[in-house]
């Protein structure tokens, strides 16, 4: 039997099953678009609380509307589950699983190696299995693979394989999923094949690549290139205050010129998967190559170092310092309108700051804060809450904040996101 000819029609019908393992921030998403395209999708995940507010139209992802999901469910084209025995009925199963790093700094794929063992376990001829999570170059190859081959099966001929990486830029609306284009690198031809035409029935531009290892490579490149120059703008930005002008007037400046200038921004640190972790994939497998990612370690150093320059700021700022002082930490997630905690800067920044001062924080997204050793509940924002602060320091810039009774109220601002783009007599900027 052709079982490559026989999934293409599968695919080009929509009588392919669908199988999605993680519903995160990008397995719930892709689940949701093919759904709406007319595919039965099962969404796996073993987070049974993320399966029950699923369940019970509760949002845990602001990107995905928690009636879309209900609508979805009630048509019958996409059932959430934990039970893994739904492999067997996909056709097509697309690996979203977390890619943390270790504490010591090296890639963790465990969630990768486990759930290819899972796959293997139903692994039938006629299937096309995906990888999305980002992870280092030859994570498909040496990882994925082997894993699927104990099963008997090979690659190319009764089940296929293929990496492309996931492009999601949560609270993005400008770029949604359908409309970002998608790498697609397959370990033979044929899998690269049917992950186009897959990925083509509900995204609009897919490009081809030679190998996995270039689309691994590639998500690597697409997040170093924005460490390092973020990176860059933040050594800038120190250099700016000792000249005693603004950075936020010179980037300005800067991105007056129509080519040769992509501006970035300065802010307090570095947060969520793709910046501050991807490329130290990069560099753990370069090292294992015996080449040293010189650029990449310096770009992380100096993103890593802001949660501390932002606090020498403050205490710079504070004219009796900061013992004693009270502070008001305004945003913890790592980005605006998006409730994520994922190495989210404000974090450190608190740490670091409750040695030295009384530290309290604001975010509507976030009720409470029990992680790292802090133990916080989000504060109003009221008149009379914020004239207790010696200063308020703004980390994540959430939309929906009254920015302009803060500064009515606030004794003083340190405003690490520009919200206020010029200076005030109690408003002073990164």
């Amino acid at each position: 039997m052709n079982y490559f000819e026989e999934l293409k029609a599968k695919i080009e019908k929509k009588q392919a099953k669908i199988c999605v393992i993680g519903l995160g921030y990008v397995g719930l998403p892709l689940s949701v678009a093919f759904a709406r395209k007319g595919f039965f999708v099962y969404g796996l995940d073993n987070n049974s609380s993320r399966l029950d507010k699923l369940k019970k139209s509760k949002e845990y992802i602001t990107d995905v509307k928690p009636e879309a999901v209900r609508k979805l469910i009630n048509k019958n084209v996409f059932f959430p589950t934990g039970e893994e025995k739904v492999l067997k009925e996909a056709d097509v199963v697309v690996i979203c699983v977390p890619t943390p790093l270790r504490k010591v700094k090296t890639p963790d794929v465990s969630f990768v190696r486990q759930a290819a063992k899972t796959i293997k376990k139903y692994l039938r001829r006629g299937q096309l299995i995906i990888l999305e999570s980002t992870s280092y170059p030859t994570t498909t190859r040496e990882v994925v693979l082997p894993e699927l081959i104990k099963s008997g099966l090979s690659e190319g001929k009764d089940f296929f394989l293929c990496f492309s990486p996931e492009r999601v830029n949560p609270g993005d609306k400008k770029h949604p999923a359908d409309k970002i284009p998608k790498l697609v690198g397959g370990i033979s031809s044929k899998a690269t094949r049917l992950a186009q035409i897959f990925y083509s029935q509900a995204i609009k531009e897919i490009h081809l690549v030679s190998s996995p290892e270039v689309a691994e490579t590639s998500k690597l490149l697409e997040n170093t290139f924005r460490l390092v120059n973020i990176a860059l703008v933040s050594e800038f930005t120190m250099l700016a205050d000792k000249l005693g002008i603004s950075i936020w007037e010179v980037i300005e400046a800067a991105k007056t010129k129509p080519f040769g200038f992509m501006p970035f921004y300065p802010g307090p640190g570095i947060g969520g998967h793709c910046i501050p972790t991807d490329p130290k994939f990069l560099s753990w497998k370069a090292k294992r190559l015996g080449f040293k990612t010189k650029m990449v370690d310096l770009a992380s150093y100096m993103n890593h170092f802001m949660p501390e320059y932002v606090v020498e700021r403050v205490e710079g700022l504070l004219k009796k310092g900061t013992k004693n002082s009270k502070i008001l930490i305004l945003g913890v997630t790592y980005k605006k309108d998006v409730k994520d905690l994922r190495e989210s800067p404000a974090l450190e920044i608190i740490e670091k700051l409750q040695k030295k001062a009384k530290v309290d924080y604001s975010d509507s997204l976030i009720p409470y804060l029990d992680i790292n050793g802090i133990n916080l509940k989000s504060i109003s924002i009221t008149p009379e809450n914020l004239k207790k602060y010696d200063c308020v320091l703004i980390i994540t810039d959430h939309t929906r904040v009254d920015y302009k009774k803060i500064k009515k109220y606030a004794k003083l601002i340190f405003d690490t996101r520009n919200v206020y783009k010029k200076d005030y007599s109690n408003v002073r900027r990164l």
